[in-house]
């Protein structure tokens, strides 16, 4: 018997409406979305004429990402397909043609701003396309009528969805992929995407988890653990250090849990990954929960001594009461938990757990919220995600009895409060340290730099240190950070085997090729018959990565046509694939 928990979405629904705000959902296999045409005596009126005239793969758009590491990722690939398609991405949500808002589940708070960012989006006009474990999740909520979903599952989907946004249809897709009866672990890691920040790759290693906690949305839209192939995430740390890359982040639901769908585990991935990594370039392993963990403990000390790989681990506790924890069904006690950070403490000095706690979940003692207090006065958590409960809807914890609002919020201020009553970097002042210079702080005004231990350190804002490794001296420690001053007598080694991109090029594609699409995109508006010639000729001739018939319905979007194209392989290099292509082409001009 399932589970409250477990995915309520396991259809997927291809529609297309101009006229039905909210189309009938129904299970559907088309694997390309096709509008309903026209019957040809119908007249059509002015706004729907200016649709039909709308060439997509012309417009500007703007994204928004809330969320985790794991929704940041697939923001990411989203972006770069749609600008691999034409599409300009801007970072001006008001000059954009088409917002793309791409949301999170987890708290009320961010569906909140969410919701927020559809009205106001709606109220400048702007077309919508919604996307994230919101619309994945609860599809049918009211502020989703009439608007285009992208499901987590069908992101490889994106250039389908908002070109017909932009055409004034209505788009829905969502649903699981699946490979021989095999749920996979969601779109190809090889797509095209524009990392946020050029320095660092972001990976997915899964999808979906193996619990069924109470409390949590977020099962409800990404479903049961789906894990990536070992070869394939090996390939994609090994393009993503050949495009500059100097930092990767591993990320999913529950990276502890890696592999027991596919038979394999996570120290063997890691292994795998770590003879990727060049010399200074670190790995960061993301949230992890305990059960998974203490299967595997020796194996995981190991790999966070390893030099290149940060010592640093996410491992969620969310209450010290035991209690709690099984009206949780968390799958663990808090025995287990110190288990796991007492081990990891001996075996990797000075390695950083970092964990989360919920305050105010349904029956909460104030015994219990003592627990939670004395774990961390017990370990003085350097990194603390502190959390009021927030019941969210269709979860059997929104259905318990809950906890008076002003009790929730008084624990809340009062973990906050013992939190920052202890400076976890005060001794650290005088060290030496290498540290990974990868980003810019939020104010501008230093470089942000990482420890061997993920502890943020503050070093100047020399041009000549973004993306090196260098050697600082700790002069002076915050609260969340330290700062450091450059060693006079050290070199700022550079781990980068290759040069980074530049901020908003598309990683996975030849940048030229990308050029080569939007200049026929713009072309084909002038002269559809010169532009079929010349598309056809470079797709013979040229070698390019995407190759399909969106790009000729793109370019001819006047116009029927039918499409055999046949690829094979035949080597892989550094920078592109050398495709053979076969091409019959039938137009019908009108």
């Amino acid at each position: 018997m399932p589970s409250a928990c477990d995915p309520v979405i396991e259809d997927i629904e291809d529609m297309v409406s101009s006229t039905d705000p909210t189309p009938h959902e129904r299970q559907s296999a088309r694997k390309n979305i096709v509008p309903r045409p026209k019957k040809k005596k119908e007249l059509l009126n002015d706004e729907e004429l200016q649709a039909d005239s709308v060439i997509p793969g012309m417009q500007k758009i703007w994204m928004k990402t809330w969320g985790c590491s794991h929704n940041n990722s697939d923001g990411e690939y989203m972006a770069g397909q749609l600008a691999a398609s034409g599409y300009k991405m801007t970072d001006d949500p008001a000059e954009a043609d088409l917002w793309l808002l791409n949301s999170c589940t987890v708290k009320n708070p961010a569906e909140d701003h969410f919701r927020n960012s559809i009205k106001k989006a709606q109220e400048q006009e702007k077309k919508v396309v919604v996307a994230g474990c919101v619309p994945q999740a609860q599809p049918r909520m009211d502020y989703l009528k009439g608007l285009s979903i992208i499901g987590v599952q069908q992101i490889d989907r994106v250039v389908e969805v908002v070109d017909e946004a932009v055409k004034g249809h209505s788009v829905r897709l969502l649903g699981q992929k699946k490979e021989g009866g095999r749920r996979l672990g969601g779109a190809r890691l090889d797509l095209p995407k524009i990392r946020k920040n050029p320095l660092i790759e972001i990976i997915s290693i899964n999808t979906g988890c193996l619990n069924a906690c109470t409390y949590c949305k977020t099962k409800h839209a990404r479903g049961d653990l789906a894990s990536y192939p070992i070869e394939e995430l090996v390939k994609r740390v090994r393009q993503s250090f050949q495009e500059g890359v100097c930092e990767i982040w591993l990320t999913s639901e529950d990276t502890g849990a890696y592999g027991r769908d596919i038979g394999t585990d996570l120290p063997t991935l890691l292994w795998r990954l770590v003879e990727q990594i060049p010399d200074g370039a670190m790995l960061r392993l993301g949230m992890t929960n305990p059960p998974y963990i203490l299967e595997h403990l020796g194996e995981m000390a190991k790999i966070l001594n390893h030099p290149r790989v940060y010592a640093f681990l996410h491992v969620p506790v969310q209450s010290a009461s035991d209690s709690v924890l099984m009206d949780m069904k968390r799958e663990y006690c808090i025995d287990d938990f110190k288990r796991v950070v007492d081990f990891l403490k001996e075996r990797v000095p000075g390695v950083t757990i970092a964990t989360d706690i919920i305050c105010g979940f349904p029956g909460e003692t104030e015994e219990d919220f003592q627990e939670t207090l004395e774990l961390v006065k017990l370990y003085r958590f350097p990194s603390l995600f502190i959390n009021q409960f927030y019941p969210r809807p269709g979860t059997p914890a929104a259905k318990m009895e809950q906890v008076p609002a002003q009790v929730k919020k008084q624990r809340t201020r009062e973990l906050s409060q013992l939190f920052h009553s202890y400076n976890p970097y005060d001794h650290k002042v005088g060290e030496m340290q290498h540290v990974l210079v990868t980003e810019e702080s939020f104010d501008a005004q230093y470089y942000v730099a990482h420890n061997k231990f993920y502890e943020q350190v503050l070093v100047p804002k020399k041009v000549e240190f973004k993306g090196k490794m260098i050697e600082v001296e700790i002069y002076e420690a915050g609260k969340h950070f330290m700062k450091g001053r450059p060693v006079e007598d050290s070199k700022p080694f550079n781990p980068s085997i290759a040069a980074p991109l530049q901020q908003g090029e598309v990683s996975g594609l030849i940048q030229r090729e990308s050029c080569v699409y939007k200049s026929l995109f713009k072309f084909c508006a002038l002269s559809k018959r010169m532009a079929m010639n010349i598309c056809v000729w470079i797709l013979i001739h040229a070698r390019l990565l995407i190759l399909d018939k969106l790009l000729l319905a793109k370019l001819f979007p006047i116009c029927h046509f039918t499409t055999h194209i046949y690829t094979h392989l035949h080597s892989h290099t550094q920078n592109h694939v050398n495709v053979s292509v076969s091409l019959h082409v039938i137009f019908h001009f009108d």
